[in-house]
């Protein structure tokens, strides 16, 4: 591990890439961060930075800086079931809210982060090929778009690199944990839908669409359907995202009076683990870790993977720990905290209708202030699904 250029070069800018760049070079490390896209750069999104991703943007001094872009907060989850509605707030008393914030925004202002913690940060850089010596990732072979191929070298390289990671598929990084694909999504930016600070969702038998405020007045405006129907969705995209409203009369009328701000946009995603390390590389974020975007914990994960990853990395590379000793326990703390999403996650992406049990208990706490929050905070990741049901049984609310 002697004789590197740089002690981690980060393969992804983003939600994972950038904060986990800015967090070793704020050790001190040399760190170089590339990504093929130059910033500000749009990218498919739910946007939402649950309570715990807030956390996460405090613990890094960034909040104020995403306050001051005039991110509207959010402080109200509201989940519209036709029957009934339960509306709670989703953080703590620490972090009460959450924000929504476009992807031009925070992706630049994470990356700007990164550059002022000291590492060195190369935008349109696309990686060719990742570089190995003795069967150890060693660094990579590249160039900026108007550039010449230049090869870099590094102790550690660290792929950021999002679902379709280069640096995942170049070492061959093992799946586990895998699910097939379970929903497809469409959104769009609307005008003129004021939302005063809630995060509105509705859900219908195989169907879920809301909205929630983000940047300059504007309001994301989502709908979800199950893959089975991905094919037929795709035929008429417009029609169906449209159509989909007309299931909640009164928020159709909302969205008719409002004005459409841009196309539509949309993915599906599939469910897995990928091994995050191996001899001289690391994986963080979706990368190494990707799920239905149903519950909208993408950007607040890929904080949390960040910090643990961080942590290790500095463990082995100041000599603390053996790098699989460390790398192990970065794999083990990311798993732990998130395998209970991943699970709440696939329970609830297929959009099937829920058991009567489950239907019982949203009635039987219906009203009932704290246990309505307690399920916001289930929707935000504060809390667990298993937990929300131990404490809120239709038993204990009777």
């Amino acid at each position: 591990m002697r004789g590197s250029g740089y002690d981690a070069i980060v393969v992804g800018a983003r939600c994972a890439g950038s904060p986990t760049a800015m967090l070793l070079a704020r050790r001190g490390y040399r760190v170089l961060v590339v990504d093929r896209a130059t910033f500000p750069s749009d990218t498919v999104s739910t946007h939402l930075v649950h309570p715990p991703g807030v956390a996460a943007l405090r613990r890094w001094g960034l909040l104020d800086a995403l306050v001051f872009t005039g991110c509207p907060p959010i402080h109200t989850y509201a989940f519209d079931f036709g029957p009934l509605v339960l509306s709670g707030g989703p953080g703590t008393t620490a972090e009460p809210v959450a924000y929504a914030p476009r992807r031009i925004v925070l992706d630049k202002m994470l990356l700007d982060a990164a550059g002022a913690a000291g590492a060195e940060v190369r935008e349109g850089f696309t990686v060719s090929e990742v570089l190995f010596e003795e069967g150890r990732v060693v660094g990579v072979r590249g160039r900026e778009s108007d550039g010449p191929t230049v090869t870099e070298r590094a102790r550690l390289v660290i792929g950021a690199d999002g679902l379709h990671s280069s640096v995942a598929r170049a070492v061959g990084a093992r799946r586990y944990h895998e699910h097939p694909r379970l929903m497809c999504g469409y959104y769009s930016y609307f005008s003129g839908l004021e939302m005063d600070g809630v995060f509105l969702a509705h859900s219908r038998p195989h169907r879920a669409f809301g909205a929630w405020p983000t940047h300059d007045g504007l309001t994301l405006v989502g709908g979800c359907w199950p893959f089975a129907e991905f094919d037929e969705v795709r035929k008429d995209i417009e029609g169906n995202y449209l159509g989909n409203f007309e299931l909640a009369p009164a928020w159709a009328q909302r969205i008719r009076a409002a004005r459409r701000e841009s196309r539509v946009v949309g993915a599906a995603l599939p469910n897995f683990f990928r091994e995050p390390f191996g001899p001289g590389w690391v994986l963080v974020g979706d990368a190494g870790y990707c799920k239905d975007f149903f519950t909208a914990q993408g950007i607040s994960d890929a904080f949390l993977s960040a910090e643990l990853c961080a942590d290790a990395v500095d463990g082995a590379l100041s000599g603390r720990q053996p790098f699989d000793t460390a790398m192990a326990a970065y794999q083990r703390l990311r798993d732990q905290h998130a395998r209970p999403v991943y699970e709440f996650t696939l329970q609830v992406s297929g959009l099937e209708p829920a058991p009567p049990e489950f239907d019982e208990l949203l009635a039987g706490i219906a009203g009932n202030q704290p246990a309505m929050d307690a399920f916001a905070q289930v929707n935000a990741g504060v809390t667990s699904m298993e937990q929300f049901v131990s404490d809120w049984s239709v038993s204990r609310t009777a």
